[in-house]
């Protein structure tokens, strides 16, 4: 298997977690893109993926799988024995609902933030820009923060006793975060203290290995 992906990305940063939760990194070859050049919506590119995004998941038959969502369920399905998605038809319905809010409510909405009302990828990538579209959603991402540190003032993980993709999304959300400089609102407590928990994981600690940075300071 081949992952398309950014080393410091955000949204890589999911998949790369899940496959260090699934003890998987030996079975794929990671396929570095370069953002800041613009790789990602080359035609060449948008042939693997019409969206223009990453990561994407290609099979050893050819296969295509992007998204986050879709690939870490192909993934964590690929023993039988799924630990990230839910096993039973509750689990998995509580951890997609929360995965997705995690989605459209932070790391979406601080994407929108970082696209639109900072100087993003740069010129060529940023072709079009509303900052105040992009102060809006970074607003947005603030009252997520609010309503997940709710979330977890009563359980450990963003869906009860257990790490779930649920957990992976809103990692990768905070990660985006540090890279802006966006601050977890002061009133928080149980975010910043689930997220200073979730980085002691040995999934997300080593997420980029010595090979990636190495690729980054050529």
């Amino acid at each position: 298997m081949k992952i398309y992906d950014a080393a410091m990305g955000p949204y890589p940063a999911r998949v790369r977690i899940a496959l260090a939760e699934k003890n998987m990194q030996s079975q794929v070859e990671f396929v570095p893109v370069d953002l800041l050049k613009g790789e990602h919506k080359t035609p060449e590119f948008r042939a693997l993926n019409y969206s223009g995004t990453l990561p994407v998941l290609e099979l050893d038959d050819g296969t295509l799988i992007a998204e986050c969502t879709a690939i870490t369920q192909y993934l964590d399905m690929l023993d039988g024995r799924p630990t990230l998605i839910g096993s039973t038809p509750r689990e998995q319905g509580l951890i997609h609902m929360m995965s997705k809010r995690a989605e459209l409510e932070v790391l979406d909405a601080i994407s929108v933030y970082f696209h639109h009302a900072t100087p993003g990828l740069g010129p060529h990538v940023e072709l079009y820009q509303n900052p105040e579209w992009g102060l809006y959603q970074r607003d947005k991402a603030l009252r997520g923060m609010r309503y997940f540190d709710g979330i977890l003032q009563d359980q450990p993980f963003v869906v009860c006793e257990a790490f779930s993709m649920a957990d992976i999304t809103l990692i990768g959300a905070l990660i985006f975060m540090g890279y802006l400089d966006v601050d977890v609102p002061a009133e928080c407590e149980a975010l910043p203290a689930w997220y200073a928990r979730m980085q002691e994981r040995p999934s997300v600690k080593n997420r980029i290995t010595m090979s990636d940075l190495t690729v980054l300071a050529s």
